[in-house]
């Protein structure tokens, strides 16, 4: 069966309280000739959500669909099998289809336990225009771009805005062709692709302000299926199904599998050995040698993401010693999909705060001029937690938990990937640990930042 067509699909789904899981209200799409860009066929319904509850006020105020509107139609499980036929086997597209669109419809489909479609690529036009395009529209909203080019309002209604969407790649497309064939004539060189948004106006605010947070910052610990190095292909939807907290995965089963491998006697580990390699102390980082820098997402990949480095190539990490924790474990604070943010808070000195103020400002520097739009977090705050999530049901992390014995040697306490009961046990008020860490800047949903993960901790007896 050929499937060569690109399927451009949108979701409106519920504004989830704090707990609550996304609930899917309409699903639309058109099958789309790669060839003409004509519209071929289009689908589109209303969906009931399991709980009518779910479609709050604010719900409605976004997408105009109320209880009243979904009540007789179909459940998800009614229209899986139809919109199962239009996306598998073929190539997505949509506006930030990657980041959300895309993990409704596989935890759509995960709740009816079905296993869910999967393309075989993906065109997401936000980060496709983000680079190509620019700000020159202003923001990357659909509706800002709609505006820029005099296409109408954006109604938040899945069909019209795919149709929508289609449009305006059209646009996008015809102005940069344009551009290309006549540039001297064309491009207007008075806009810088750095031209002062709110968000340089907010970084300036934010540095003449006085403010002065350094004495602590929140550490993330990562979930099963993170790593701050490679990065898989986005084609993939095992590496949707993890990224919607960060965007530095691992396969699950690559973690799963490296654990298994792991010795099940005792394991001890002299404070002498090589296990600090890779990391630095905060005394052995020079601040001029912080660099940030954009790399490929994926090898091959013309988007990018940003990477810390100290020197020409090394990736920043740090090994902190005697950190003594300010706030125990804490994940009382839950992201859109339900799941539990841990993060817990440490005192730390002034060498460490001048060092992660200087990622900071080498980061917000490259992330402006690259052109994203996004509000900044730093990552030295008073008590606001980064968030981490954690794969499936089971509250799993992936980090290694060590104590230091008197003598100096450090044994391993847990063998397996603790859970969050477990570091709560052991991550309290007062403790000291030493911590290797790892520094991993994100772009997600308008919001960026350098965030701070513990890759491994050794306890203080």
């Amino acid at each position: 069966m050929d499937r060569s067509e690109i399927a451009f699909f949108d979701v409106e789904t519920t504004v989830p309280k704090r707990g609550e899981r996304f609930a899917i209200l309409e699903f639309g799409s058109i099958l789309v000739c790669p060839k003409k860009l004509t519209e071929l066929r289009s689908y589109t319904t209303l969906v009931q959500p399991a709980d009518l509850s779910l479609i709050s006020t604010l719900s409605v105020r976004c997408n105009g669909i109320s209880r009243h509107d979904v009540v007789l139609a179909p459940l998800f499980s009614d229209i899986a099998d139809t919109v199962y036929d239009i996306l598998h086997g073929r190539i997505w597209a949509g506006h930030n289809i990657l980041r959300f669109d895309c993990a409704r419809i596989r935890e759509a489909f995960a709740e009816i336990g079905r296993q869910p479609p999967e393309p075989k690529g993906a065109i997401d036009s936000l980060a496709l225009l983000t680079q190509r395009f620019g700000r020159r529209a202003g923001d990357m909203k659909m509706a800002t771009l709609a505006s820029y080019f005099g296409l109408g309002k954006q109604t938040h209604r899945s069909l019209d805005d795919v149709r929508m969407n289609l449009e305006v790649l059209k646009y996008c497309a015809t102005v940069l062709f344009l551009e290309s064939s006549l540039p001297d004539v064309l491009v207007d060189k008075s806009v810088s692709p750095t031209e002062t948004t709110s968000l340089r106006r907010h970084l300036r605010a934010s540095s003449s302000s006085g403010e002065d947070n350094t004495l602590i910052t929140p550490f993330t610990l990562p979930s099963i299926g993170e790593n701050s190095v490679a990065q898989p292909d986005p084609f993939n939807m095992t590496f949707l199904r993890n990224e919607m907290a960060s965007d530095n995965n691992l396969q699950l089963d690559t973690l799963m599998e490296e654990e298994e491998n792991q010795p099940s006697d005792t394991v001890v580990v002299s404070a002498n050995t090589s296990d600090r390699e890779g990391f630095l102390s905060p005394d052995a980082i020079s601040l001029s040698n912080i660099r940030a820098v954009l790399v490929p997402l994926y090898h091959g990949s013309q988007l990018m993401r940003l990477k810390l480095l100290h020197g020409d190539s090394s990736p920043l990490q740090l090994y902190c010693s005697c950190l003594k924790i300010r706030f125990g474990i804490s994940g009382k604070f839950l992201d859109n999909s339900g799941r539990r943010r841990l993060n817990f808070v440490v005192d730390l000195n002034p060498r460490l705060c001048s060092i992660l103020e200087a990622c900071d400002s080498n980061a917000q520097k490259v992330s402006v001029d690259s052109g994203s739009s996004s509000d900044w977090n730093t990552v030295v705050s008073p008590v606001k937690g980064i968030p981490t999530e954690i794969s499936g049901d089971a509250a799993r992390y992936a980090i290694e938990v060590h104590q230091r014995e008197s003598g100096g040697d450090t044994q391993k306490l847990i063998f397996s990937n603790p859970s969050a009961e477990e570091l709560e046990t052991l991550l309290k008020q007062g403790s000291v640990v030493d911590a290797f860490l790892s520094l991993e800047p994100y772009d997600y949903q308008q919001k960026a930042g350098v965030r701070l993960v513990a890759k491994k901790l050794v306890m203080h007896s």
